[in-house]
Protein backbone atom coordinates (compact mmCIF):
# COMPACT_ATOMS: atom_id res chain seq x y z
CA UNK A 1 0.00 0.00 0.00
CA UNK A 2 2.98 2.24 0.77
CA UNK A 3 4.13 1.93 -2.73
CA UNK A 4 1.18 2.87 -4.06
CA UNK A 5 0.74 5.90 -2.19
CA UNK A 6 3.97 6.97 -3.21
CA UNK A 7 3.62 6.11 -6.46
CA UNK A 8 0.24 8.46 -6.34
CA UNK A 9 1.89 11.63 -4.68
CA UNK A 10 4.86 11.05 -7.58
CA UNK A 11 2.41 11.26 -9.79
CA UNK A 12 1.32 14.17 -8.41
CA UNK A 13 4.51 15.92 -8.80
CA UNK A 14 4.97 14.71 -12.26
CA UNK A 15 1.72 16.35 -13.26
CA UNK A 16 2.59 19.63 -12.38
CA UNK A 17 6.54 18.97 -13.69
CA UNK A 18 4.74 18.02 -16.98
CA UNK A 19 2.65 21.49 -17.15
CA UNK A 20 5.28 23.50 -16.43
CA UNK A 21 7.06 22.14 -19.39
CA UNK A 22 3.83 22.65 -21.20
CA UNK A 23 4.13 26.24 -20.20
CA UNK A 24 7.76 26.65 -20.89
CA UNK A 25 6.68 24.93 -25.04
CA UNK A 26 3.61 27.32 -25.26
CA UNK A 27 5.84 30.06 -24.77
CA UNK A 28 9.13 29.07 -26.58
CA UNK A 29 7.03 28.44 -30.03
CA UNK A 30 4.91 32.13 -29.50
CA UNK A 31 8.70 33.65 -29.64
CA UNK A 32 10.04 31.47 -32.17
CA UNK A 33 6.50 32.10 -34.05
CA UNK A 34 6.65 35.65 -33.67
CA UNK A 35 10.01 35.43 -35.24
CA UNK A 36 8.85 34.06 -38.05
CA UNK A 37 5.53 35.64 -38.48
CA UNK A 38 2.50 33.59 -37.09
CA UNK A 39 1.20 33.30 -33.81
CA UNK A 40 -0.41 30.17 -31.90
CA UNK A 41 -3.44 31.30 -31.06
CA UNK A 42 -4.40 31.18 -27.41
CA UNK A 43 -1.08 30.20 -26.11
CA UNK A 44 -1.50 32.87 -23.54
CA UNK A 45 -5.08 31.19 -22.20
CA UNK A 46 -3.30 27.82 -22.50
CA UNK A 47 -0.09 28.94 -20.73
CA UNK A 48 -2.68 30.48 -17.79
CA UNK A 49 -4.98 26.85 -17.77
CA UNK A 50 -1.42 24.92 -17.33
CA UNK A 51 -0.06 27.20 -14.40
CA UNK A 52 -3.57 26.68 -13.00
CA UNK A 53 -3.06 22.72 -13.58
CA UNK A 54 0.59 22.81 -12.30
CA UNK A 55 -0.06 24.79 -9.00
CA UNK A 56 -3.23 22.60 -8.29
CA UNK A 57 -1.56 19.30 -9.29
CA UNK A 58 1.59 20.30 -6.94
CA UNK A 59 -0.20 20.31 -3.88
CA UNK A 60 -0.09 16.54 -2.46
CA UNK A 61 3.46 15.81 -3.87
CA UNK A 62 4.20 19.27 -2.08
CA UNK A 63 2.40 18.63 1.04
CA UNK A 64 3.78 14.71 1.14
CA UNK A 65 7.33 16.43 0.65
CA UNK A 66 6.85 18.62 3.59
CA UNK A 67 7.20 21.69 2.15
CA UNK A 68 4.28 23.53 2.89
CA UNK A 69 5.00 26.78 5.06
CA UNK A 70 4.20 26.04 8.93
CA UNK A 71 5.65 27.67 12.14
CA UNK A 72 7.90 24.62 12.99
CA UNK A 73 9.54 26.76 15.43
CA UNK A 74 6.31 26.63 18.21
CA UNK A 75 5.11 23.34 16.68
CA UNK A 76 8.61 21.44 17.43
CA UNK A 77 8.87 23.07 21.16
CA UNK A 78 5.63 21.56 21.84
CA UNK A 79 6.19 18.14 24.00
CA UNK A 80 5.56 15.04 21.74
CA UNK A 81 1.83 14.00 23.28
CA UNK A 82 0.59 18.05 22.39
CA UNK A 83 2.36 18.17 19.27
CA UNK A 84 0.29 15.03 18.26
CA UNK A 85 -2.51 16.80 19.83
CA UNK A 86 -2.00 19.88 17.36
CA UNK A 87 -1.51 17.89 14.21
CA UNK A 88 -4.58 15.81 14.50
CA UNK A 89 -6.57 19.18 15.22
CA UNK A 90 -5.36 20.96 12.24
CA UNK A 91 -5.09 17.91 10.15
CA UNK A 92 -8.81 17.61 11.39
CA UNK A 93 -9.49 21.07 10.01
CA UNK A 94 -7.88 20.46 7.01
CA UNK A 95 -9.49 17.51 5.94
CA UNK A 96 -12.65 19.95 6.39
CA UNK A 97 -11.36 22.82 3.83
CA UNK A 98 -9.76 20.52 1.48
CA UNK A 99 -12.59 18.06 1.12
CA UNK A 100 -14.98 21.59 0.90
CA UNK A 101 -12.49 22.63 -1.94
CA UNK A 102 -12.31 19.24 -3.67
CA UNK A 103 -16.25 19.07 -3.74
CA UNK A 104 -16.84 22.77 -4.85
CA UNK A 105 -14.44 22.13 -7.47
CA UNK A 106 -15.96 19.52 -8.93
CA UNK A 107 -19.10 21.11 -8.72
CA UNK A 108 -17.90 24.29 -10.92
CA UNK A 109 -16.64 21.60 -13.12
CA UNK A 110 -20.10 20.20 -13.74
CA UNK A 111 -21.24 23.59 -13.54
CA UNK A 112 -19.48 24.43 -16.18
CA UNK A 113 -20.24 21.26 -18.28
CA UNK A 114 -24.28 21.85 -17.87
CA UNK A 115 -24.29 24.90 -18.90
CA UNK A 116 -21.79 24.31 -21.90
CA UNK A 117 -19.65 27.23 -20.83
CA UNK A 118 -16.77 28.17 -23.20
CA UNK A 119 -13.66 29.65 -23.36
CA UNK A 120 -13.01 33.03 -24.37
CA UNK A 121 -10.02 33.74 -26.69
CA UNK A 122 -9.04 32.50 -30.03
CA UNK A 123 -9.96 28.74 -29.77
CA UNK A 124 -12.93 28.45 -27.77
CA UNK A 125 -13.11 25.39 -25.54
CA UNK A 126 -15.24 23.74 -23.26
CA UNK A 127 -14.78 25.34 -19.68
CA UNK A 128 -14.75 22.14 -17.80
CA UNK A 129 -11.59 20.77 -20.00
CA UNK A 130 -9.00 23.30 -18.47
CA UNK A 131 -11.23 23.34 -15.02
CA UNK A 132 -10.38 19.35 -14.68
CA UNK A 133 -7.02 19.67 -13.10
CA UNK A 134 -8.57 21.74 -10.18
CA UNK A 135 -10.73 19.32 -9.40
CA UNK A 136 -8.30 16.27 -9.45
CA UNK A 137 -5.45 18.57 -7.85
CA UNK A 138 -7.97 19.40 -4.88
CA UNK A 139 -9.02 15.98 -4.56
CA UNK A 140 -5.69 14.27 -4.25
CA UNK A 141 -4.47 17.41 -1.59
CA UNK A 142 -7.74 15.81 0.57
CA UNK A 143 -6.49 12.46 -0.07
CA UNK A 144 -2.67 13.37 1.31
CA UNK A 145 -4.20 15.45 3.86
CA UNK A 146 -6.26 12.11 4.61
CA UNK A 147 -3.29 9.99 4.63
CA UNK A 148 -1.78 12.00 7.42
CA UNK A 149 -4.33 12.48 9.73
CA UNK A 150 -4.52 8.32 9.22
CA UNK A 151 -0.95 8.41 10.12
CA UNK A 152 -1.84 10.68 13.54
CA UNK A 153 -4.57 8.30 14.40
CA UNK A 154 -2.61 5.21 14.30
CA UNK A 155 0.18 7.07 16.23
CA UNK A 156 2.96 7.40 13.79
CA UNK A 157 3.95 10.73 12.31
CA UNK A 158 2.77 11.65 8.88
CA UNK A 159 5.60 12.30 6.03
CA UNK A 160 5.66 15.64 6.07
CA UNK A 161 7.48 16.40 9.42
CA UNK A 162 10.01 13.48 9.05
CA UNK A 163 10.60 15.54 5.66
CA UNK A 164 10.50 18.79 8.12
CA UNK A 165 13.11 17.43 10.55
CA UNK A 166 15.55 16.95 8.05
CA UNK A 167 15.12 19.84 6.92
CA UNK A 168 15.98 21.70 10.60
CA UNK A 169 18.81 18.88 11.46
CA UNK A 170 20.39 19.88 8.03
CA UNK A 171 20.00 23.66 8.90
CA UNK A 172 21.54 23.31 12.31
Amino acid sequence: MSAVREKFYLTSGYLSGACIIAIMLLILGQIVGRFFGFIIPSAEDFAGYSLAASIFFGLAYTLHEGGHIRVTLAIQRLPPRWRRLQEFIVLVFGLALTGFMAWYSWFMVWESYVFEEVTHGYIAMPLWAPQVPLGLGTTALMLAVLDALVSVIKGDLPDYIGAEDEINLEEA
